[in-house]
């Protein structure tokens, strides 16, 4: 049978995993779930989107920081 759609809290690691997620997030928004992104305020892939609703956290580390260190 058929399932129902539902909430999903999502919490995703940076680089692609959360590529690969963001595929499986849009597509499960399109069958009626509904979605929240949580992502840290330095974030270098995780975006906003229509798809889903994204909740930002802070962390001690600058995306500058980040991105150096990378």
């Amino acid at each position: 049978s058929p399932a129902g759609a539902g909430k999903l809290l999502v919490i995703p690691m940076e680089g692609s995993h959360w590529l690969s997620m963001r595929k499986v997030v849009v597509e499960l928004s399109k069958r009626g779930h509904e979605i929240v992104v949580v992502a840290p305020d330095n974030t270098l892939l995780i975006d906003s989107s229509d798809f889903y609703e994204t909740k930002i956290y802070p962390v001690p580390f600058k995306k500058e920081d980040m991105e150096e260190h990378i």
